[in-house]
């Protein structure tokens, strides 16, 4: 949540913002300033760790709920629900980011569509939806060449709700459901392993070794420099243009390189937890606790005081961070007495958000 914050004030604040992260988007030879760059690339862990995690969260919620006898008719209606309900709220963030009349589908959309469409997927063994997502990350690229896709103007609807982004009047998809669908799939899998109650340690130690694999996926495809980028290939040798990878839409490279940061991050702090409980009330487990609230609220407060402030886009990187800074320093509070409405609330409309 506090990296979303950065990025998304650097979107409001920051003139100097790079959005390269597609072939797309991105023109051979653009600079790109390490500070600038990296202040932009640490953020990338936020989307695949959000999704990631909420397909492991969905795995144990629902086998504590088929445990405790709920039928498969009300979960899978409560699940589509959420998702609908999810994916609407990008109507509340395109408001305050688009145009009128102007509809964006970014991550909110990719994790409602994914929740509707675990409804039938949540049946099938885990071996089975990781297959499809590895499947999926792998050749959702020579599908695109195929069909020709790629300008988002060029690319028809349907496809750029599913695979690759697209841009049509009202309407842009910047998140595609497939690929997003993918991580939340190898989140439910790791879900599932959760549900054997492993001990700290060994969940720490597949973590690291999953990451490890992922970083050496990523470390031969990007050396290649040829397919699993999405076309956006490196220029030469120096570490910005190895983290160069494409996320409008993900590429294999994308994803084995923030799922393989994120895993062996997450290890640690599973088994730092052993040592060192999370303080009751604290800045991140008040935010982890609260991602949607927080979520919603975070990008009006950034959007407005660039606004009424005048300062659209005219600040550097210290503004970025002194604007994400107090925009976490303002909601911290409110976050807090949400989650404990939240936790005193648990089967009413706050479990949508």
């Amino acid at each position: 949540m506090v990296l979303m914050a950065v990025d998304h004030s650097s979107e409001s604040f920051n003139a100097g913002r790079l959005f390269t992260d597609g072939a797309f988007v991105y023109h051979p030879g653009t600079p790109l300033p390490a500070a600038q760059f990296l202040t932009r690339w640490v953020t990338h862990l936020c989307a695949p760790t959000f999704v990631f995690l909420a397909g492991s969260s969905l795995a144990l919620q629902i086998d504590r709920r088929v445990a405790s006898g709920q039928s498969a008719w009300r979960i899978d209606r409560d699940l589509a629900t959420r998702g609908v309900v999810i994916a609407a709220f990008e109507l509340w963030v395109s408001w305050f980011w688009m145009p009128p009349r102007t509809w964006l589908l970014q991550v909110l959309y990719a994790i409602g569509a994914s929740f509707i469409l675990m409804v039938p997927l949540r049946r099938l063994p885990p071996a089975v939806l990781v297959g499809f997502a590895v499947a999926v990350l792998a050749l959702g690229e020579e599908v695109t060449r195929v069909f020709g896709w790629g300008p988002p103007a060029a690319t028809p609807v349907l496809a750029s709700l599913l695979l690759v982004p697209g841009r049509r009047p009202g309407l842009i998809v910047g998140y595609p459901a497939l690929p997003w669908l993918s991580i939340m799939l190898l989140g439910w899998a790791f879900g599932r392993v959760l549900a054997r109650r492993p001990g700290p340690r060994q969940t720490g130690r597949m973590l690291a070794l999953s990451g490890a694999a992922l970083l050496a996926i990523f470390a031969i495809v990007r050396g290649l420099n040829g397919y699993g980028n999405m076309g956006l290939l490196r220029e030469d040798g120096s570490l910005v243009q190895w983290l160069h990878v494409s996320k409008y839409p993900p590429s294999l490279t994308f994803v084995a390189l923030e799922i393989g940061v994120m895993l062996p991050c997450l290890g640690a702090l599973v088994i730092a937890e052993t040592r060192v409980a999370p303080r009751e009330g604290g800045l991140l487990t008040v935010l982890g606790r609260t991602p949607m609230f927080f979520y919603l609220l975070h990008i009006p407060c950034l959007v407005l005081a660039a606004r009424w402030l005048h300062l659209e886009s005219q600040l550097g990187l210290r503004g970025t961070y002194l604007f994400a800074g107090a925009v976490v320093t303002l909601l911290y509070p409110l976050c807090r007495r949400y989650a404990r409405y939240k936790a005193a609330h648990p089967g009413g409309w706050t479990r949508y958000v």
